[in-house]
């Protein structure tokens, strides 16, 4: 029950696509629905709140519909391209949407009173909050908690996916591509031999998609909380394959060897960043990854790629506790990148996400 992953396999090569698109659309049928009503119990809860963003115009809301049907239509090819199985197109935590999703509602009066006081560093007093830089002990996203219960934890994939309107997946399988072809500098190394590091994997859901691509590789994840370990253990204990190496550990200070890993990956990490944490998570990312290697970052959109969409980087920062958005949407990651020693950096678009594939000089 936990996932859709196996539907793929019982549908006709003819009706995949069909399939997979219905999918996507009721997706964003939900996630559309559910944001009007919250939006309008938010408004009533906060009246004010609304008059520190403005309203997307049809124009952009028109582009940002193109932009998502582009995205599908790049993932349904790289899936056809064999760059991960059709099926892992379907896949969604069943289980959890039906055990949790009553939570988002009855976690939103929290919310409201969190944003109300003015509270953005709130936390429950059990939670231990020694051993922390200072900028993660934030409530991102006024989540309750920040990312240090297991309750926040519980609610995460599903709160990413409502505000992505069921694109969160898709994008974060972009990442796989540049990976695969990166790895292919490493032809003397065996599948089974090759490492792979997801910097800040929080519940392990773009861990289950490198797995997916790389059925034999050996995955490791790191992640700050230990609440948000505990879930990706969880759920990548329910799919096949060696179960991946998770640390609780800083991207500033990874706990491994120098020239250790073949891949490293980092998912919408980069804007809950100040910039000099940036540039340290670069740098060590750098310096454990083999000579040769790929390091691909996932992150928002930033002011220079999308003129259009201005308005929406503005509110995004206001509806969403993000201290740190507005200095990443004008900070110029190509720059870091190759200030820590990365070359041939290349950058990608795919609907609201940012990409920058990167490589560590071969010796």
């Amino acid at each position: 029950m936990q996932s859709t992953s196996n539907l793929a396999l019982l549908i006709p090569d003819s009706l995949t696509k069909f399939a997979y698109q219905a999918f996507q659309d009721g997706k964003k049928a939900f996630g559309v629905a559910h944001k009007t009503i919250s939006d309008s119990l938010t408004d009533l809860a906060l009246p004010d709140k609304r008059d520190r963003t403005q309203p997307l115009s049809p124009e952009t809301l028109l582009k940002l519909q193109n932009q998502s049907k582009q995205l599908e239509e790049t993932d349904w090819k790289d899936s056809q391209a064999g760059v991960y199985p059709s099926q892992v197109l379907f896949d969604n935590p069943w289980q959890d949407f039906f055990r949790y999703y009553p939570e988002v509602w009855l976690d939103m009066p929290k919310i409201w009173s969190r944003i109300q006081a003015k509270e953005y560093q709130a936390f429950d007093s059990k939670i231990d909050r020694e051993g922390y830089p200072s900028y993660y002990l934030q409530n991102f996203h006024y989540q309750t908690d920040g990312y240090l219960s297991d309750l926040s934890a519980n609610l995460y994939d599903l709160q990413v996916e409502i505000l992505f309107n069921g694109s969160a997946d898709a994008m974060r399988r972009r990442i796989l591509k540049p990976l695969k072809e990166g790895l292919q500098a490493f032809t003397d190394v065996l599948p089974q031999q090759t490492r792979i590091l997801d910097v800040a994997c929080g519940t392990g859901r773009t861990l289950r998609m490198i797995r997916a691509a790389f059925d034999k590789a050996k995955l490791f994840g790191t992640d700050l909380s230990p609440a948000y370990l505990r879930k990706a253990n969880q759920l990548l204990s329910e799919i096949p394959g060696e179960l991946p190496q998770l640390l609780q550990a800083n991207g500033e200070d990874l706990p491994y060897l120098d020239n250790y890993f073949h891949g490293v990956s980092s998912v919408f990490l980069f804007h809950e960043l100040p910039p000099n944490a940036r540039q340290a998570i670069i740098e060590e990312c750098f310096r454990v990854l083999q000579p040769g290697g790929t390091f691909v970052i996932c992150d928002s959109m930033q002011e220079v790629d999308a003129p259009d969409f201005q308005v929406m980087m503005s509110n995004f920062p206001v509806l969403f506790h993000e201290p740190y958005y507005r200095s990443y949407t004008t900070d110029n990651i190509e720059e870091r990148l190759e200030k820590a020693g990365f070359t041939n950096v290349k950058i990608e678009n795919h609907f609201v996400s940012k990409y920058w594939v990167a490589t560590k000089p071969a010796v």
